[in-house]
């Protein structure tokens, strides 16, 4: 539908790179005399001269004495409004605030300005060739260490909490204050952690602080020596233990299985399951990296140019997330410092996969979204009114036909990359974890 433009203006655009833009916007005076007029008789409403009622001043008196501050009050009101009309007239989305020059106002003449601004850049994809891209397809190979390492967290979480009276041994919880002290054992105003909970034998209270903590009871305290601060600097502390706690490990037999999950029926019925759960896993995140694999290739492939106001808006939004999370508890510099590169790189992403969705006219149908959410329901029987409730809203249906799309652009992506199958045994990723740590 073509809109009903008010104004007949002269508008021209000069391109200054991908994403800045110049607009020259030429109105004649005939176009804007009644604008002027309407503005003249605001300006009157506020006016007072002795024989003169508020807003009957006659015009020519106006003029004569208050001609500059009508001009300079119509400019400042109107230069929105015609620079709106000419964006839509053009259909321009800018992605920041205009700025405006070169006014050249003159009464009875004409109105002339320019405007500054940005705009969403239009990418241009390359041509893809078959193996454009190297990518790594990882297969995890997981083992038996796996599924004992995540029963042993499930009967962690199952754990009876026992007070010890009778003295902490290791791996017993110590709740407890902690006091910073001189070398002279006086303690240092303002430098008290209360209420803490520490592991006897787990980092920093192994080792000598393990020894001196094995057999403590309520009420004693025992000086330690840990890190004050991330560069590892040791001091002094006097810690006064509360109380001692220890974990009390369900045993592991099919009473147990029935009580975590009542689905399986035996110990044996359970392991499969969990080692099921951790292929899955396993699977999700290898399929993870390899997206991500592909959209950093393509990134680096088409490096597209953007505006800075597209890249501050996309770190405010991530930082003002992040700091909302955490509630405060982060720097604000540090947080900003961190995500500039993952903003500036989603922000590329985006314009990339905003362009081979209009090169390739992908498109999500309602019987896709309809067909996925059904799929959830299938999946989920006991959870089917909640999952109907929840798509009932416009915004999770477009979270899935967000994701849909996303599923097609990889899949045609997959379609130029040349794969390197590569094999991963899960003992040795907790090898590297145990040197790390």
């Amino acid at each position: 539908m073509t809109p009903n433009f008010l104004y007949d203006m002269k508008i021209t655009i000069k391109e200054l790179n991908s994403y800045s833009r110049e607009l020259s916007i030429d109105l004649e005076w005939s176009e804007i005399e009644k604008d002027f007029e309407k503005s003249t008789a605001r300006f009157s409403k506020k006016i007072k001269m002795p024989g003169f009622r508020p807003g009957k001043v006659p015009k020519k008196v106006l003029m004569d004495r208050f001609q500059p501050a009508i001009e300079s009050e119509f400019v400042e009101s109107s230069v929105n409004q015609y620079y709106l009309q000419a964006l839509e007239e053009k259909e321009i989305t800018p992605v920041n605030k205009g700025s405006v020059s070169d006014i050249d106002f003159n009464y009875g003449q004409q109105f002339k300005f320019k405007v500054s601004f940005e705009v969403e850049p239009l990418v241009v994809l390359p041509k893809l060739k078959r193996k454009s891209f190297k990518i790594e397809q990882t297969e995890y190979i997981t083992d038996d260490k796996d599924v004992e390492i995540a029963i042993e967290e499930v009967r962690f979480r199952n754990a009876e909490i026992k007070t010890i009276e009778d003295g902490a041994q290791v791996d017993d919880f110590i709740i407890c204050d902690l006091q910073e002290i001189d070398a002279s054992g006086v303690p240092i105003i303002g430098e008290k952690l209360e209420t803490r909970y520490v592991k006897i034998g787990q980092h920093p209270f192994d080792g000598l602080n393990s020894e001196k903590l094995t057999n403590a009871k309520p009420n004693q305290k025992v000086k330690v020596e840990v890190p004050r601060d991330e560069k590892g600097t040791l001091a002094m502390y006097e810690l006064l233990v509360k109380n001692v706690e220890r974990q009390i490990l369900p045993d592991l037999n099919n009473e147990f299985v029935q009580r975590v999950d009542p689905e399986s029926k035996d110990l044996e019925e359970y392991n499969n399951k969990v080692k099921l759960q951790l292929d899955k896993a396993y699977q999700e995140k290898a399929e993870e990296s390899f997206n991500q694999q592909l959209c950093d290739k393509m990134i680096e492939k088409v490096n597209p140019e953007f505006p800075d106001s597209m890249a501050e808006s996309y770190l405010h939004h991530m930082v003002e997330e992040v700091m909302s999370k955490n509630q405060g508890q982060l720097e604000k510099e540090k947080v900003v410092e961190t995500y500039k590169p993952i903003a500036e790189q989603s922000l590329k992403w985006y314009l990339i996969r905003k362009a081979i969705i209009n090169d390739q006219s992908f498109k999500v149908s309602k019987e896709e979204i309809s067909e996925l959410i059904d799929e959830k329901k299938d999946e989920n029987p006991q959870q089917k009114k909640e999952i109907d409730k929840f798509y009932k809203k416009p915004s999770n249906r477009d979270r899935v036909e967000d994701n849909l799309l996303e599923k097609k652009i990889l899949a045609y992506l997959k379609e130029f990359a040349k794969i390197k199958q590569v094999k991963v045994q899960t003992k040795d990723l907790r090898k590297q974890s145990e040197v790390n740590n």
